[in-house]
């Protein structure tokens, strides 16, 4: 088959489309021909070699997390799919014709696959930081980051719980941010300011480690009520940063609900193919995404 690789650290350009065996799913495992991969910032921080010293890889090593596809092989005690479900889940190495994914939840009849590949990070880190940070109904979340695609899942997430929510974003993506029923405001020069005219915060999420925790603690007053996806120097400041996922089948299982039940869409912005897989990392790291960017074979 052929899966995106990478030999060395680096940026974009050493990723590679290379010919390589086909995975197989081990016990509790399931095995996709891919219809898509979801382009997530993990993917390049990992490729850059981030993590090398907490998490180091044995290069050469295939790129991806996220992906939809059609079930074509299952392990032992896979009880709740079978050869031919759509689904769409976490894995690794899923930037390839085929990948092996570890979580999965069957796939809305009227979500289109491409669009699907999309949604399983996101979604399971909007679930996880909206727990917690302890937001209620009647409160008011301010996030930071809110038109990229974690972003644009809290929106619509903390809307259907009756939270009010206060979005900053690009001038770009204004109406965006407020089509998915948040106020908007820019992210530069007084910002906070123009936050604080739009009436008391009582938490926070920090999606793009745009270094403005400062900011967002002073904004809730509290940095118990502010929680970072982004920002490593979190703890520095007693806000918890939140890097590790939690249960992600409950959670890719709720965002189906909530697909189903009209309540979550997750735009593509953009679609790239395995070959254009470094355009793919630079769009990324570039940020100012609005939605989702997902790569196909």
């Amino acid at each position: 088959m052929k899966k995106v690789s990478f030999a060395r650290y680096g940026g974009p350009e050493v990723l590679e489309l290379v010919d390589a065996p086909e995975p197989h799913a081990g016990p509790g495992q399931i095995r996709v021909a891919v219809c898509a991969a979801g382009v997530i910032p993990h993917d390049w921080r990992q490729r850059a070699g981030q993590f090398r010293g907490s998490a180091p890889l044995t290069l050469p090593a295939g790129v991806g997390q996220d992906a939809s596809g059609i079930v074509d092989e299952v392990g032992e005690g896979v009880t709740d799919v079978a050869v031919g479900d759509r689904v769409f889940g976490r894995g690794r190495e899923t930037y390839a014709e085929h990948a092996v994914l570890r979580a999965w939840a069957l796939a809305p009849d009227a979500l289109p696959l491409e669009e699907a590949a999309g949604y399983p990070s996101p979604v399971e880190t909007a679930l996880r930081t909206l727990e917690q940070v302890g937001v209620r109904p009647g409160e008011t979340l301010l996030v930071s980051g809110a038109a990229g695609g974690v972003g644009s899942a809290v929106l619509q997430v903390a809307r259907a719980r009756g939270v009010a929510v206060i979005g900053t974003a690009s001038t770009a993506n204004q109406d965006y941010v407020r089509d998915l029923g948040a106020t908007p405001t820019t992210y530069d020069a007084g910002w906070p300011g123009r936050v604080r005219a739009l009436g008391r915060v009582d938490a926070a999420l920090d999606l793009a480690g745009a270094g403005v925790l400062r900011e967002l603690v002073e904004l809730t007053g509290d940095p118990d009520r502010v929680v970072s996806v982004a920002d490593l120097t979190a703890p520095e400041l007693g806000v918890r940063f939140s890097g590790v996922a939690g249960d992600v089948r409950a959670a890719l299982a709720r965002g189906a609900e909530l697909v189903t039940a009209g309540r979550l869409h997750l735009p593509v912005e953009r679609v790239y193919t395995f070959a254009d897989a470094a355009r793919a990392h630079a769009d990324s790291q570039a940020g100012h995404a609005r939605g989702r960017r997902v790569i196909v074979p």
